[in-house]
């Protein structure tokens, strides 16, 4: 039985996928599971595996090409098999002798054609025609000029704000461009509010230095403070069920999994790599696939498992000397923490001022998911295992 090969969906937004490179050439045999092809997304680039087992025919794209989701682009067929016959082409001598034969198209009529022959994707012509912008005049930020959702929101913004050009339009590229549009859809969408938490870190200072001295020295990976809050964290949130659910449209969706998304910056803006089930590794696990997450997506081949089912995203600016701020939550996660650097305070302590480290976090959350209590609670348990890591941690 022939079995299609499709541009994949890979993430909720997704309308066009890149194909990167073939793993296997036309007539191959394949294997079920066996990496078949490269996509690029807005947000990595990813391996695909083959569905079934056989040998991949009927190529229809080359590296390079950009393909709507759900494209069939090849198929993998059992020996002797053809593939599947698709709709014959129309002859264009007919179709352009046709052509020449209509009358000549109305304004409106013109209008509609254009709308059909550009290179757009499907949210960006309907967006285009509710805010009556005319497609012929706007240049696409998309691969090979597509026109895309953000720019035609982008200059539906510059009409209604009427304000002069101070000079042309800066392009972004395709993962600052989806930074942009999901922040805007969460901030605009989510209710947000945020609680924040000061804790002293002197014990979980220890706790680092503790266990990099303890670190065998041949070890290529240095365990850091955002290895400790992934583990601490992971382990609070199995307290506090409510914290690592989802907003599902209509209501809250418990995840069974904590799935730790670590937001880290790249050249183009920032990406999440996804720690899965971080509250059953070890600390040094959790800092080797932390790193690893953070090498591939300097160089953009974050893969699939790399950014799937993120339940719960920690942003940590500690290490740019930020004492604190509030973060935006990544949809449909009902919680963000942001983390700060550790700054020496004058606090009390048995009555007297003492200087000590301080760590201010910052929970950004959903109130369709989280009330006030629920997060006060979390962070009190997450100061709680601060205060002690090594209980936690190992």
């Amino acid at each position: 039985m022939a079995i299609s090969v499709v541009m994949p969906a890979l993430e909720l937004t997704q309308e066009t996928g890149k194909l990167v490179a073939w793993r296997k050439e036309e007539g191959e045999p394949v294997a079920k599971g066996e990496v078949l092809l490269e996509v690029e997304t807005d947000k990595a680039v990813v391996e695909i595996e083959a569905a079934a087992d056989g040998i991949l025919a009927g190529v229809k794209a080359v590296a390079g090409d950009i393909i709507p989701v759900g494209k069939t682009i090849a198929w993998i067929l059992s020996p002797g098999e053809t593939p599947p016959q698709e709709d014959a082409p129309r002859d264009s001598a007919k179709t352009a002798a046709t052509a020449r034969k209509q009358p000549a198209q109305s304004a409106p009529a013109a209008a509609e054609s254009a709308y059909r022959g550009a290179k757009i994707s499907p949210k960006a012509r309907r967006l285009a025609r509710e805010h009556n912008i005319d497609i012929a005049r706007v240049r696409g930020t998309g691969p090979e000029g597509e026109i895309l959702a953000s720019d035609i929101l982008a200059l539906a913004e510059f009409a209604s704000n009427e304000g002069p050009s101070s000079g042309e339009l800066k392009s972004l590229s395709s993962v600052a461009r989806l930074m942009a549009e999901r922040t805007t859809q969460s901030w605009t969408t989510v209710p947000h509010f945020f609680v924040v938490r000061e804790i002293d870190a002197g014990p979980l200072i220890q706790a680092l230095e503790k266990a990099r001295a303890s670190a065998n020295k041949t070890a290529s990976v240095r365990v850091t403070y955002t290895d400790f809050l992934v583990a601490l964290i992971a382990r609070v949130l199995l307290k506090h069920p409510r914290i690592n659910s989802s907003w599902a449209g209509t209501g809250i969706r418990p995840n069974k999994d904590v799935n730790i998304a670590l937001a880290m910056a790249v050249d183009d803006g920032v990406v999440t790599g996804i720690l899965q089930n971080a509250d059953r590794l070890e600390l040094s696990q959790i800092a080797v696939q932390r790193q690893g997450l953070a090498e591939r997506a300097k160089v953009g081949q974050l893969r699939q498992a790399d950014i799937a089912g993120g339940t719960f995203t920690i942003s940590n600016l500690g290490m740019y000397q930020v004492d604190a701020f509030s973060a935006i939550i990544v949809p449909p996660q009902a919680a963000i923490l942001a983390v700060g650097s550790i700054c020496d305070r004058v606090v009390p302590v048995a009555g007297q001022p003492t200087i000590r480290p301080i760590l201010a976090f910052t929970l950004s959350c959903d109130h369709r998911v989280i009330d006030g209590a629920r997060a006060a609670q979390f962070l009190a348990d997450l100061a709680d295992a601060v205060r002690d890591p090594a209980k936690h941690v190992r």
